[in-house]
């Protein structure tokens, strides 16, 4: 049971990632090139991080 749940959490993976990445650009710092700072500092969860946990 505890290793169907962290398999789930791990192919989340990339939705959790990308969550963190674009916390500092959510709202402000649009970015409209392919090339920026991937975790700047800043960076954090965000409620969407949270929620898409609780539905894994």
């Amino acid at each position: 049971m505890i290793w169907s749940r962290i398999l789930i959490l791990w192919d989340m993976r990339g939705a959790i990632i990308g969550d963190i990445v674009g916390s500092t650009h959510e709202f402000t710092n649009r970015v409209s090139s392919k090339e920026f700072e991937l975790f700047p500092y800043g960076s954090t969860f965000t409620d969407d991080t949270v929620l898409t946990i609780a539905e894994g």
